[in-house]
């Protein structure tokens, strides 16, 4: 065999194949080499540790579907891939630096301690045991094996070890606790007076010239967006019914099978109410005892039930209908004959024993009366077995169709038409974005294709097409000129405000006595804490910024879009402190738990700056 082997190591494929690897190795080396036939692609390395292509899409994938549940209306071109891809990249390896870090310290979780853990999730339990079919299939939907989910678990857990550990090592100084409730409970005494508009009114006037310079500045702001004028196809269960004809015969034969359910049944019913606790079974069979002996419902509803309205009327609800009560008492009432006692019920309400006293049921109406709901009703529940059938139908015509007025005339739907729509969206259906999206995409917007069939709710269905489009434009002057002149002449109030708050305060500091300054009257609101619910938030935080009044007061103004108020503040009163108080720990807990996180963030810094990261 060897003098096979050398033999045909001297022909011509094998020089080849030596050449190709000589090559290879001087240009890419040994690992080149060894790596195209080993080990799985990878995606980055932490330290020498590989993180694997396939653990990297796995994560990408389960990010995905997490952030598709965040929205009211998942739509998966609403995500940014790259975005994800960047964010989950970067979280693996943070987690794979503080495994390594935790390997470091000689954290681990044995074979038993992960079974531990695992049966003792409700995730995989059935009536509160473990189920190891439960397990295995809720694994695999996350899109891991059995082995990949215990290793994940093993890693987390000893990761949270450290986390926990340095997190919870968090100190705070009672007298930092103290000294942020004494700020938190501090309370001021202050006045306020607002100024007017009419105070400079006078110093306010705005020009034409002004109006067309902001408007030449500011021309971005009065640009009409590119819009389409659209038209679509509706497909609902409203839509589809009213397309469905139904004949006499059909109606009639429908009619006579409702008949039963359209003769409404009521009932009188009287009950017991009493509380559900530990004493509710006692009770419940001293009341019956005391009905099989002969006592009437009515007394002993008055003396033991805690509904007090119908309680006085000996425990009498009058008549009612399905739909009214409670489903279990519901239920309950309406298996009872004439004159039988149920036995107890529980609803949220409490504990019940019905009584039905009376039942009465109207003659079924004629059909006359119920034709029109009665069509309707038949309708819809023909096209709600439908729905699919021609939803697909319209799908396939209004794709291979070149306008929409085809699809509709066969299927029976109108073509409706909808103006103004841009790239944020109209009104619905248009306020879908998956459904603006593909009105403005090429092959609808360039090549006047219709869109693919959009689901843009519950049972309905929308298909469009460009009518026209209209492209960004510029609103003349002549259009928005009042709207202009509106906000230039708000500006310059403001600003006027804000001049003449200013002055009036620098006057005010002087000693100028306030009365003297004809301010109008002040309010006054005395020892108040931050949460006056009658000033704004930042007016209170403009009063809670001032410094505290040696001799007299110390002023201020705030200066917002609805004004100017000048504030005196008169006194600062200190918080109450009870360091034995609930509330006093609450706050030393709560910089403790900061102080911790804190730390771990930078104890997580630090390992990843010291990390040899390369991303491939």
């Amino acid at each position: 065999m060897l003098q096979d082997i050398r033999e045909n190591s001297q022909g011509t494929i094998a020089k080849i194949i030596i050449g190709l690897l000589i090559v290879s190795l001087s240009i890419w080396g040994m690992d080149a080499i060894i790596g195209g036939f080993s080990g799985e692609p990878e995606v980055a390395t932490v330290n020498g540790e590989e993180i694997t292509e396939r653990e990297f899409m796995r994560v990408v994938q389960l990010e995905s579907q997490r952030r598709l549940s965040q929205m009211e209306r998942p739509d998966q071109s609403l995500l940014d891939e790259d975005r994800i891809r960047r964010d989950v990249l970067e979280s693996l390896i943070q987690q794979k630096v503080l495994t390594q870090d935790a390997t470091e310290q000689g954290l681990a979780l044995s074979d038993a301690d992960i079974d531990a853990l695992i049966t003792q999730m409700p995730q995989f339990q059935v009536d509160g045991v473990f189920n190891s079919d439960r397990f295995v299939a809720s694994v695999r939907n996350m899109g891991m094996g059995v082995g990949e989910f215990r290793e994940t678990m093993r890693r987390q857990y000893v990761i949270n070890q450290i986390r926990t550990g340095i997190a919870q090592s968090g100190v705070s100084a009672g007298q930092n606790a103290a000294r942020l409730l004494a700020i938190q409970n501090q309370t001021r005494d202050f006045r306020t007076v607002t100024l007017s508009d009419s105070a400079v009114a006078d110093q306010v006037s705005v020009s034409d010239d002004e109006v067309a310079s902001y408007y030449e500045e500011n021309a971005a702001d009065y640009q009409l967006p590119e819009q389409v004028d659209a038209r679509y196809i509706v497909l609902s269960l409203e839509a589809l019914a009213e397309t469905i004809e139904v004949t006499d015969q059909e109606l009639q034969a429908y009619y006579e099978d409702r008949a039963s359910d359209l003769a409404r049944e009521e009932r009188k019913a009287s009950h017991i109410l009493i509380e559900d606790g530990s004493d509710a079974e006692a009770t419940m069979e001293t009341i019956r005892e005391r009905l099989d002996a002969g006592e009437s419902f009515a007394d002993l509803a008055k003396e033991y039930s805690i509904d007090t309205v119908s309680a006085e009327q000996g425990g009498d609800l009058g008549y009612a209908g399905r739909d009214v009560y409670d489903p279990a008492f519901e239920e309950a009432m309406f298996n009872l004959e004439e004159g039988e006692i149920s036995e107890p019920v529980s609803t949220s309400f409490g504990v019940h024993l019905i009584q039905v006293t009376d039942i009465r049921r109207s003659a079924v109406p004629p059909l006359a009366e119920l034709e029109d709901q009665l069509r309707r009703d038949l309708a819809r529940s023909r096209a709600n077995e439908r729905f699919a059938e021609v939803r697909t139908d319209l799908q396939d015509r209004a794709y291979s169709a070149d306008n929409l007025e085809e699809p509709a005339q066969e299927l029976g739907l109108e073509v409706r038409s909808k103006e103004g729509i841009t790239r944020e969206g109209g009104e619905p259906p248009f306020d879908h974005a998956g459904l603006v999206r593909q009105l403005f995409s090429e092959d609808v917007l360039d090549d006047g294709f219709n869109t693919e069939l959009i689901d843009v709710g519950d049972n309905m269905s929308v298909v469009a097409r460009v009518a026209q489009y209209n492209e960004a434009r510029q609103r003349p002057l002549e259009d928005v000129e009042s709207d202009i002149r509106d906000t230039l002449t708000r500006q310059k109030t403001i600003e006027a405000l804000r001049e003449r708050a200013e002055s009036l305060v620098a006057d005010l500091e002087s000693g100028t006595d306030p009365a003297s300054l004809d301010l109008g009257e002040w309010t006054t609101y005395t020892d108040e804490g931050r949460n006056v619910s009658t000033l704004s938030p930042a007016l209170l935080s403009r009063v809670f910024s001032l410094g505290r009044p040696d001799d007299g007061s110390v002023y201020g103004a705030e200066v917002t879009a609805d004004g100017a108020t000048i504030i005196a503040l008169d006194a600062v009163n200190e918080g109450d402190i009870d360091r034995e108080s609930d509330e006093f720990q609450q706050v030393r807990d709560f910089l403790a738990t900061i102080g911790g996180q804190q730390e771990y963030q930078a104890y997580q810094d630090y390992l990843r700056n010291r990390a040899e990261i390369e991303r491939l």
